[in-house]
């Protein structure tokens, strides 16, 4: 592997972007011996598994023991036979039944396949059986699956909510009869709206099998992240002390090489590097893909967006096809979640046995789908959190042969935090992920989703949130729920008509939704929840989608389709908005231990926002290149956030200085919210921000940082909760900033509604040093 970088650092376009070289060393694996079911270890010996890791046995032992287990530890480290091997020794003791629950269709067929394999090995007869349950079959074949009466069913959340809880007591009692195991896969996936709405799904389960008189245990498998123990508790409605936790991985691994890649500054006329203006990671990533591919390497990228996934595999291959590799050329391909699952598994099945040499992807390769250990992982910009990047990275790697990830920053803040601060990547702790099935705005559908499925009683509260026997007042005024009184006491039925099930998505709080028309095709190609539509599909924006470039020609809200025109624009659009913050409640409120006059609160707060225009700026410069007005209506958003306010001594010394303090209070904000995805597993785009001289609600200057959801999902409470290593970390980031006057890697915003006017960047580094008291 070295002499592949050296060989790197020698291509014509290499100009000092390598700013890390880090090798992590692999390890030979260590098993532990454990008595299997011997038809069990006889079908596994069949797949080539004659021996248990030291973690594998640790989280059966667990499981036997009749504890919950949390198995934490990377991508191909074999997790799912710690609960195979107690869900089919169960089944052929005595008959128990498995449920598995994975956030993806894709990780579902993969699963179905490696498990029905090991099932039809334990001979003839055997009572094991694995079956899916999915929104892909069709009604007869969902029929079929219930009158066969797996052992094992795989389902998705979603299925789980729309077409299991609804039928439980009429299709599903021997599933919740002999109920023993239950497994949430992927569960670091359920966080923010989707976990939040995952949890509320897991305790509408509990009920129903509460009521069978089952209490199966649980074995939750998730990426390394800073509170596994916590988050599968707050997912699952279980304590946190009925878990035991396995997150020590001791599979086989060969050495990987880390390259942190920094694209080049863009030069001036003069040829001198401008600070902070960094060229595209897209185009650094192809060069490096295409070379690596060339070179004889099965090479992943990973990028953020379907467009850019379908857009550079294109290139790739165009490339390649210049260079004379026609062959290598038909070898490349796309993959992302908007994709048919005839093509994803051709592409899947591709890249395990060889025949694919490289892939362009979203996150939709990051889960544990079976495509075997690729020689090199790209990373087109930093994920947004470590648990991300090592679980893409984690795709590089064939038994303990070396590899090569190749982590390519963004000019961003949190990219280039990163590139300066290696140490803290490799040895920093893992963020936290974050859920909140108390949240207000989803507890009413889910209750009444409840009810449908089965009574509901005074004593569910157990199950929901303590504002329980409120919120089932309130609907049963609005006519929601009905009040029977028997003999067992007082209960309510669903009386709302129709399904709440399928009148709400889990994957959104906005009900509300804008249809993308291609205008030449007559066809839908996406839908976007309604605020994001407004400002990603507003007339005149420009649109990517599966390597076709639109503009939006027409919006209209009456029928909530957007539509759209392909183009051949050479530019983007970014838009201009209004923002005001009103505070309803103050909820908690510290001091910051640097200063007994600087108090920071977690409050209720409603914001309004506006969209009042767009920027169209050049693709390749970011240059303006004019702004448009629009005319749409005011959104609203009831959540939580946290935020101080300035001390005025500390506002009247900054003033005094040369610059802009409300550029020095819009600075500090950005920064901030940049850095957010350093605590928490989350994007950039789920943290909202507001910086005003005046707030009605304090008199004083403040900066608000809040939770981009509905009833907030936990976010801006973990912030609050962490504020000052948060404020030491984006003093940090902006301290190290080599521009001079704030850029993209600092304290610019590809969000801000008001195209990042005004910006004080030094301001703002010494607004931070104050209120931290540093010297």
């Amino acid at each position: 592997m070295d002499g592949t970088i050296a060989w790197l650092r020698d291509r014509p376009y290499y100009d000092g972007q390598i700013e890390t070289h880090r090798v992590v060393s692999g390890a030979p694996g260590a098993t532990r011996n454990l008595d299997v079911d011997s038809r069990v270890e006889s079908a596994l010996a069949e797949q080539g598994i004659t021996a248990l890791y030291e973690h594998q046995a640790d989280a059966i032992r667990a499981t036997r023991a009749g504890e919950d287990v949390v198995l934490a530890t990377p991508t191909a480290s074999g997790k799912s036979l710690a609960y195979t091997v107690p869900a089919f020794e169960r089944a052929l003791d005595h008959g128990g039944t498995t449920l598995y629950v994975a956030p993806q269709v894709a990780l579902i067929n993969d699963q179905e396949e490696t498990l029905t394999r090991i099932a039809r090995d334990l001979g003839f007869g055997t009572p094991v059986t694995v079956e899916q349950y999915t929104g892909r079959l069709s009604k007869a074949e969902k029929r079929a699956v219930r009158d066969r009466r797996p052992t094992f069913v795989l389902t998705t959340p979603d299925m789980l909510h729309y077409g299991l809880l609804p039928h439980a007591r009429r299709l599903w009692g021997w599933l919740f009869d002999n109920l023993d195991l239950v497994v949430l896969d992927e569960i670091h996936e359920y966080r923010g709206v989707f976990g939040s709405h995952v949890g509320l799904v897991l305790r509408r389960l509990a009920r129903l099998y509460d009521r069978h008189d089952r209490d199966p245990q649980y074995v939750c498998c998730s990426a390394t992240i800073g509170n596994p123990v916590e988050h599968a508790a707050t997912v699952t409605g279980r304590p946190e002390a009925s878990f035991a936790l396995v997150d020590e991985d001791t599979s086989e691994t060969g050495p990987t090489h880390w390259l942190f890649w920094n694209p080049p500054e863009y030069a001036d006329r003069r040829r001198e590097r401008t600070g902070g203006r960094r060229k595209s990671s897209h185009t650094e990533a192809k060069r490096l893909f295409v070379d690596l591919v060339t070179r004889g390497y099965q090479t992943a990228v990973f990028t953020r967006a379907r467009q850019t996934a379908e857009r550079y595999a294109t290139e790739s291959a165009r490339e390649l096809r210049e260079r004379g590799e026609g062959a290598l050329a038909g070898q490349i391909a796309a993959y992302q979640a908007a994709l048919q699952r005839d093509r994803r598994e051709e592409i899947e099945a591709g890249l395990h046995s060889g025949d694919l040499r490289g892939v362009w992807s979203t996150n939709a390769l990051e889960l544990g789908v079976d495509i075997g250990g690729l020689d090199a992982v790209i990373l087109d910009g930093y994920p947004g959190t470590r648990m991300a990047t090592w679980q893409q990275a984690g795709r590089a790697g064939r038994g303990d042969d070396p590899s090569l990830v190749v982590l390519v920053a963004g000019e961003d803040q949190l990219d280039q935090y990163v590139m300066g601060h290696p140490d803290a990547f490799f040895g920093g702790d893992p963020e936290r992920a974050v859920a909140n099935p108390g949240n207000e705005e989803l507890l009413p559908d889910h209750v009444a989703s409840a009810a449908r499925e089965s009574w509901i009683a005074p004593g569910d509260r157990e199950y929901f949130d303590a504002s329980f026997p409120d919120l089932v007042s309130d609907l049963e005024s609005r006519g929601v729920l009905e009040r029977r009184n028997a003999d067992v006491g007082t209960r309510w039925t669903y009386d709302g008509g129709g399904s709440p099930q399928h009148e709400m998505s889990l994957r959104t709080i906005d009900d509300r939704e804008i249809d993308l028309l291609d205008r030449r095709r007559n066809e839908v190609i996406a839908t976007l929840p309604f605020a994001d539509g407004l400002r990603d599909a507003h007339p005149g924006a420009i649109y990517h989608h599966q390597g076709r470039t639109y503009e939006v020609v027409d919006l209209d809200l009456g029928r909530d389709v957007a539509e759209l025109s392909t183009t051949h624009a050479d530019y983007y659009t970014r838009v201009l908005h209004d923002k005001a913050i009103t505070v309803e409640e103050d909820r908690a409120e510290t001091v910051l231990s640097s200063r007994d006059d600087v108090t920071v609160r977690f409050a209720d707060v409603t914001t309004r926002k506006r969209i009042t225009g767009y920027e169209r700026r050049d693709r390749r410069s970011g240059e303006s290149l004019g702004r448009e007005s629009l005319d749409l209506p005011e959104t609203a958003l009831e959540t939580s956030a946290l935020y101080f306010t300035v001390p005025p001594p500390v506002e009247d010394d900054l003033r005094a200085a040369e610059g802009s303090f409300e550029g020095a209070i819009h600075a500090a904000e950005h920064a901030m919210i940049a850095l957010f995805p350093l605590q928490l597993v989350c994007d950039r785009r789920d943290i909202g921000g507001l910086s005003t001289p005046v707030h009605p609600h304090t008199g004083e200057s403040t900066i608000f940082v809040y939770d981009g959801y509905p009833g907030g999902v936990g976010l801006a409470r973990t912030g609050y909760d962490r504020i000052e290593p948060l404020m030491r970390d984006t003093r940090e980031l902006i301290a190290d900033c080599p521009c001079a006057d704030g850029c993209p890697a600092c304290v610019q915003s590809p969000h801000c509604g008001n195209a990042n006017e005004p910006l004080e960047k030094d301001l703002a580094r010494r607004l931070l040093k104050t209120l931290l008291d540093e010297s």
